[in-house]
């Protein structure tokens, strides 16, 4: 599904545009450009996380290889330099790039011979392979890799680990820098390794420049590696973090192939009819998925836990980002035995009654400025047990929810307590970001949203309602929250703005109620408890389709709002600034979707409404979707090349599809 030629791969500029990622399942990763050429700070061929899935460090930044053959010198690397030289320029001989399901694999043309070249991950591993094969040859090829490496943190700070002592190691070699960074080991099989020590300044980041961020990088030429392939042979390159791993493993790349089938075999096990009918993009979508499931080294009881990476190269797992996720990523790919783990994982982190918003790289203790990761955990849960049926996780999990529930009533953190004037949930205070639209500048919160936001109420709603519903299956007493969710339903009366159309985005506020239309009221349609008659519902729906709706998911603003922003780019603080403001956000395509089907009850309708991201998929972060769009045409990707919560929802809205036996099965 995902390959390009020369009229792509030949082009620096479009070729640096369409970037690979590849993932060991602990946070780690590599990524990078088609073109081979760094434009982030963030790219590499190993960043290994140490306290899996944080704690990121950029280790092998890349390989520089070139190859003689018949006399002649062929580059296979691309770098560009601040200097605004682009040398090597190996761009110019990649014949073909595409995805062999997760793995990445180049052709380059080198006169009459050809050299393919995959990159992959072991899973469970901070180690990453490359592997060139002679493709084909007249005579054979003298391969030549220069490796390039750091061992700083994954976010570019302008540092060097530098100086580096590299020394000859298992027939490879071990580079250690200074501090209590791991040391990294690398090794080309059946080749020679030639230890170096050589400062390599200025490489340009363009990515970077246009993000307003250090666009100037330094790395360490460690070694030089040379091996020649008889026509048809297959040398293959190791990078490992640690001293653990020195030997070439020759089932890697046949375990990572295998472990692509067995996620195939799994998706189209739980669904036989909708995988066999999908398009090729959405099972390489199901393989994207894999990439953002990782193992927590720890939990607060000392345990070994799941979560969620938000997105790569640069988030961390969010709470508000894992519970949105979730039932796309391990319930529609048939991998629900993910998902008892991973709520699992999180149920030990709550603290006063709400879930963490984020686990920073860096810090020791989660974050909790969330509103609504808490809520979202209730839908994460409701999903899991519709699909599993698991008794004993939801009888293991009741206490913390009711517990969440207590919480919510007597107050918590930032305000966030059920208002007893209404029912309704309240939350917020200067300065800090409670919602999912929560960009901030400084000590300027963009869209602070304080006081009661339409999609909270939605939550709260349902997750009172999904108590009810395990109160009743466990044996518990159901009626508290039945009296609960029946007066927030009456109350959410008042989010109706007749006048628009369409519903208050919030309530209560400092300036009263916020009438800016914005795609928080379709959760008022889209989960499975609505909380707007029929009429209301269609019109949310039309008002969201007439204003918000993009090929890639739902502005944030409308353009016909003051405050709309159709750009994304600039500085952080330009950026920040239009996030919320406009950008296309594609994870809502999701509830859209399920919104528009319980309204028009037209699966063949809704269905085309996701076949844009067949083709995205050929763009930016290649075989995932990235995290926002601009909200202005052409709609170029923007943000993260690869978003969770962006290819969870489209992967549930798909898998909702395919179970639509009937139009209007889901009319509430």
């Amino acid at each position: 599904m995902v390959g390009m030629g020369r009229e792509i791969c030949g082009d620096l500029r479009i070729a640096e545009e369409r970037e690979w990622l590849v993932t060991n399942g602990i946070g780690g990763y590599g990524s990078g450009t088609v073109a081979g050429s760094l434009t982030r700070g963030y790219h590499g061929l190993l960043v290994a996380a140490l306290r899996p899935p944080v704690d990121r460090r950029l280790m092998l930044v890349k390989l520089d290889e070139a190859v003689m053959y018949r006399g002649a010198a062929w580059d296979l690397a691309t770098n560009r330099w601040a200097s605004g030289a682009v040398a090597p320029s190996g761009f110019v001989n990649i014949e073909h790039f595409a995805l062999e399901g997760s793995i990445p694999c180049w052709r380059y043309a080198c006169a009459d011979a050809l050299l393919e070249k995959r990159v992959w991950m072991e899973h469970g591993q901070n180690t990453t392979y490359v592997a060139y094969t002679a493709l084909q040859a007249r005579e054979p090829l003298r391969l030549t890799a220069r490796a390039i490496a750091n061992n700083r943190v994954f976010h570019n700070t302008g540092t060097v680990a530098w100086p580096a002592e590299v020394s000859a190691a298992s027939g490879g070699v071990r580079v250690v820098t200074a501090g209590d960074a791991l040391p990294l080991f690398l090794k080309l099989e059946g080749g020679a390794a030639t230890p170096a020590t050589e400062l390599y300044r200025g490489f340009a980041l363009p990515a970077e420049t246009a993000r307003g961020l250090l666009d100037r990088d330094d790395h360490v030429h460690v070694a030089t590696f040379e091996a020649t392939l008889l026509p048809g042979e297959t040398v293959v390159f190791l990078a490992a973090a640690g001293d653990g791993t020195t030997a070439v493993d020759p089932e890697a790349l046949p375990r990572r192939r295998a472990r692509d089938r067995a996620l195939l075999s799994a998706w189209s096990g739980a669904w036989p009819s909708g995988a066999a009918a999908a398009p090729g993009w959405v099972s390489q979508l199901v393989l994207a998925a894999d990439q953002f499931v990782v193992d927590r080294a720890q939990t607060p009881g000392g345990s070994p836990g799941k979560s969620i990476i938000a997105g790569y190269p640069w988030f961390e797992d969010w709470g508000r980002d894992t519970m949105i996720s979730l039932p796309g990523l391990a319930l529609s790919t048939g991998q629900a035995s993910i998902a008892a783990p991973i709520l699992r994982t999180f149920a030990a982190f709550v603290d006063q009654g709400m879930l963490p918003n984020r686990f920073p790289d860096g810090a020791a203790h989660p974050e909790y400025n969330t509103m609504d990761a808490t809520l979202w955990y209730f839908q994460a849960i409701r999903a899991c047990h519709e699909a599993t049926g698991d008794d004993g996780l939801l009888r293991d999990l009741f206490p913390v929810l009711r517990d969440i529930v207590d919480w919510h009533i007597r107050g918590t953190r930032y305000g966030i307590q059920v208002d007893p004037g209404d029912g309704l949930l309240r939350g917020g205070q200067d300065g800090v970001q409670l919602t999912w639209m929560d960009a901030k500048v400084g000590d300027r919160v963009i869209t602070p949203r304080i006081g009661k936001p339409v999609e909270i109420n939605a939550l709260w709603y349902n997750a009172l309602r999904a108590m009810v519903a395990f109160a009743a299956r466990l044996g518990e007493p159901a009626e508290p929250y039945q009296g609960m969710a029946a007066r927030a339903l009456a109350s959410f009366e008042r989010f109706w703005n007749a006048a628009a159309g369409y519903c208050y985005d919030v309530l209560d506020g400092p300036a009263g109620a916020e009438v800016a239309l914005r795609p928080n009221q379709i959760f008022a349609v889209s989960l499975p408890e609505s909380l707007l008659s029929p009429e209301r519902q269609r019109a949310v729906v039309d008002a969201c389709a007439r204003a918000l709706l993009t090929s890639y998911g739902l502005r944030s603003l409308a353009p016909s709002d003051p405050a709309y922003q159709g750009f994304y780019g600039g500085d952080q603080e330009r950026r920040d600034a239009a996030y919320h403001q406009g950008m296309v956000w594609a994870w809502l395509i999701g509830p859209f979707v399920e919104a528009h089907l319980r309204v028009y009850g037209d699966p063949d309708a809704a269905r085309r409404l996701l076949a844009p991201m067949g083709d995205h998929i050929n763009a930016a972060g290649l075989g995932s979707i990235s995290e926002i769009f601009d909200g202005d045409a052409p709609f170029a990707p923007r943000g993260c090349i690869a978003q969770a919560w962006s290819v969870a929802e489209v992967l549930r809205a798909f898998t909702l599809l395919d179970q639509v036996a009937l139009p209007g099965s889901l009319s509430p």
